[in-house]
């Protein structure tokens, strides 16, 4: 069995915006690696997703689903969407995989429940980490990128991106055989 060659963690000593050219840069980096032609990103504003424009790779802009804010709000400018879409990119706005009715019940009723706990512990590698899992997933959910297949899923702490992981996403109703195969880079703060 042929290994590719495996370079180092890079590790941000801040989470944020301020890593995401580096993120970047990195994730394009190993996807040229790998043969990986898929990379999916966190995006609201377009920001992040625009670090991976025009860069040879099929990008995935997975949103917040409409209302996450304020009802009925969509955190995307419509200008913003149509420019991504323009240069090749294919934006998911759609329900979380790790939210939706969970979330619901517990802000209705409180308690905690099963897709919760999953962040919950998914958080302990980092919110990026986290995210980057929930992204690869409904990515394959909405059929954007291919059954089987590794993909380099990039997200943030909370703007930015400053998280990438080679990733084999398994389809929600089979969560669990979701590989996270490297973490390319994250921030030690978590």
């Amino acid at each position: 069995m042929e290994i590719k060659e495996r370079g180092e963690v890079m590790h941000w000593e801040q989470k944020g915006k301020a890593n995401t050219a580096a993120t970047a840069e990195l994730a394009l980096k190993r996807a040229k690696e790998l043969g990986i032609r898929q990379i999916v990103v966190a995006s609201n504003s377009g920001y992040a997703a625009e670090h991976f424009l025009n860069k040879g790779v099929d990008l995935i802009c997975v949103t917040h689903h409409i209302g996450f804010m304020s009802p009925g709000e969509d955190e995307m400018p419509p200008q913003v969407r149509l420019r991504l879409a323009e240069q090749g990119a294919r934006v998911l706005t759609t329900t979380h995989l790790l939210a939706g009715v969970d979330r619901a019940v517990r802000n209705k009723f409180g308690g905690l429940y099963p897709a919760e706990i999953v962040a919950q512990s998914l958080r302990m590698l980092g919110q990026g980490v986290k995210v980057c899992v929930e992204i690869a997933c409904m990515a394959l959910d909405a059929g954007l990128i291919p059954y089987g297949a590794e993909v380099i899923a990039v997200a943030g702490s909370a703007t930015g991106a400053d998280t990438a992981v080679v990733i084999a996403p398994a389809h929600s109703n089979q969560f669990f055989d979701t590989k996270v195969k490297e973490i390319i880079c994250k921030p030690r703060e978590i």
